[in-house]
This record gives structure tokens, C-alpha cells and sequence, in this order.
């Protein structure tokens, strides 16, 4: 019985299987059986070891809607992996008949069991993607992004780095500085906590923040729960960097001196801090609301 997320009907197991052959014809399909496979042990360490990543230039995307998210924002992945049984996914099969229009992604096909193995997920859906971790010049976005920026000090939980870089994206910070005590930006926990973000983003890792603080030409906003200043009384219009510090020990002195202003999230009852992605989407959405009103409302909708 099927239990995944996608749509499946089990009467169209042969068609699926006639559609994938359609797409790429046996003999352009490279199968793989053993885990001594060359690259099969490349894709297992693309999964497990950020210095692999950054050696290969090469980032892992495990699921139907990190692949997708990829080939809009970027084009068809270099490689893609399917499962023997996530081949016969409506959505699978969609995705392999897109990426495939271009003729130059290369598809390998894993047993079941292998995949597993080699997936960096709990619950595989049947497809991952071998991508170039694309430069920040290279992704386009929208000139009114420019004015935000966030700058981000020894993030290092991977699911926090994720929601912050979702978060970023959903309200227009295109620029994203993380110094080197952040978590990997390209491992497959962060990529699967973003949601495809990574690829709305210019992520500049490894990044001197203080110096980026400083070249700033707008404010730069440090938000730490001793500030005096609240959010909601701060002025968020025009250029704004905001500084988010480590879950437990905050912003460095550095970077809160560089800061031109500090602001703190009011909160009611003994509560003493949120959690870095929870700050930090508040922070992004208040400076939305006040820069960029809801067009439902504006429309009269």
C-alpha cells in the first residue's frame, strides 16, 4: 500500500514504466546495483560530508520539490537519481519528462534498497538531484531586494539556518551573509528546512560580518533581547541589514558595536528568547508589513 506524498495509482504502474522509458530509453539510463559503484560512493558522501560539497561544488537535493524548486529558478540539475519505484510517481514522472526537455541531465537509476541507503532522509520520496551549488551572482532576483540583507552569526542548528533562509526569501531579502560558525548552507537538512529558498538567495558563506556591517549604505539592525529599543517602534523602511546571533550565546560584541541600532522582540509572561528562525521571521515580516503592504487590502479585497 502506498503511504508517500504523492498522487498514486497502482493500475498505472505500466504506464508510468512506458513514460519512463519513453523519456530516457534504456540504454541511456546508467542502473546501479552495487554500493562499490564509483558513484554511488559519491553520492553517499555529497549526503554525509560538508567538505565533500565543497570540494565537489556539487550539492545534494533529495525530494520532488527541492528538484523542481532547482530547475525553475536555475535549470535542469546535472544528474538526477530515481528509485526502481519512485520512477512510477505521477510526479516523479513529470519532473523526469521536464528536466529531460534540455537533453543534458544524466539519470541513473538505484534499486530500491540502495537509494534508501544513499538518501539523507528519514523517508526518501524516490528522486534526488546532483546540482552545482550555484555562485550568488548567478541567481537573479528582483531589484527592490537589494535593500534587505541578513547577516547571521554561528547559526548551527541546520533546521534553524533553513527556516531563516525560507523565511528570508518570503519577504524580500535577497543577500544572505553567514559567518564560518553557521551551519552548512548546501547540506540536506538545510536544504530541506528552506523549501527551495536557497535558490531565490545570494548566499555568501564564510562571510566577514563586522566588515559587511560596516560597507553597508543603510542601517544595520542587531536584534538582542537586552536592547531597549522594541521592533514595533523601530523604523524599517529604506536600506536594513538585520544581525541574528547563535541560538545560546547571541551576538558577539563585534558585530553588536558595528550594529547602528539594537532592537529587542516584546514578548509577554516569563518567556526570555525566541529561537533564531522564530526571531528572525518576525523581524523580516515586520519590516515587510511596513514596507510593503498587503495588496489584497490595497485592492479593497
Amino acid at each position: 500500500m502506498h503511504t508517500g506524498p504523492f498522487p498514486w495509482n497502482p493500475s498505472a504502474g505500466t504506464e508510468a514504466d512506458a513514460e519512463f522509458a519513453r523519456i530516457r530509453p534504456a540504454s541511456a539510463v546508467k542502473r546501479i546495483t552495487s554500493r562499490d559503484n564509483p558513484f554511488y560512493r559519491q553520492l553517499v558522501k555529497l549526503g554525509k560530508s560538508a567538505r565533500h560539497r565543497r570540494a565537489a561544488g556539487m550539492a545534494l537535493l533529495d525530494g520532488a520539490h527541492l528538484v523542481e524548486a532547482y530547475r525553475r529558478a536555475l535549470g535542469a540539475p546535472h544528474t538526477l537519481v530515481v528509485s526502481a519505484s519512485g520512477r512510477r510517481h505521477e510526479e516523479i514522472a513529470a519532473l523526469l519528462a521536464a528536466c529531460a526537455e534540455g537533453g543534458r541531465t544524466e539519470l541513473y537509476l538505484l534499486d530500491d534498497a540502495l537509494f534508501r541507503q544513499a538518501s539523507p532522509v528519514d523517508t526518501p520520496t524516490g528522486i534526488m538531484a546532483l546540482a552545482p551549488i550555484p555562485p550568488s551572482n548567478a541567481i537573479r532576483v528582483h531589484p527592490g531586494m537589494e535593500s534587505c540583507r541578513v547577516l547571521l552569526e554561528a547559526i548551527q542548528d541546520p533546521g534553524n539556518l533553513g527556516s531563516i533562509l525560507r523565511s528570508a526569501a518570503a519577504t524580500g531579502a535577497a543577500n544572505i551573509h553567514l559567518s564560518a560558525g553557521c551551519a552548512d548552507a548546501w547540506s540536506p537538512r538545510v536544504l530541506r528546512a528552506a523549501m527551495g529558498a536557497h535558490f531565490l538567495l545570494r548566499i555568501h558563506e564564510h562571510a566577514d560580518l563586522i566588515g559587511v556591517a560596516r560597507q553597508f549604505e543603510g542601517r544595520v539592525v542587531a536584534a538582542t533581547p537586552a536592547a531597549a529599543t522594541s521592533l514595533y517602534r523601530a523604523r524599517l523602511a529604506g536600506p536594513v541589514a538585520f544581525a541574528f546571533g547563535n541560538e545560546g550565546a547571541g551576538l558577539s560584541d563585534g558585530l553588536l558595536q558595528a550594529a547602528t541600532e539594537h532592537i529587542h522582540i516584546p514578548m509577554l509572561g516569563d518567556t526570555e528568547s525566541l529561537n533564531a528562525a522564530a526571531a528572525a521571521a518576525v523581524c523580516l515580516f515586520e519590516r515587510l508589513r511596513q514596507t510593503d503592504p498587503d495588496p489584497r487590502q490595497a485592492a479593497g479585497t
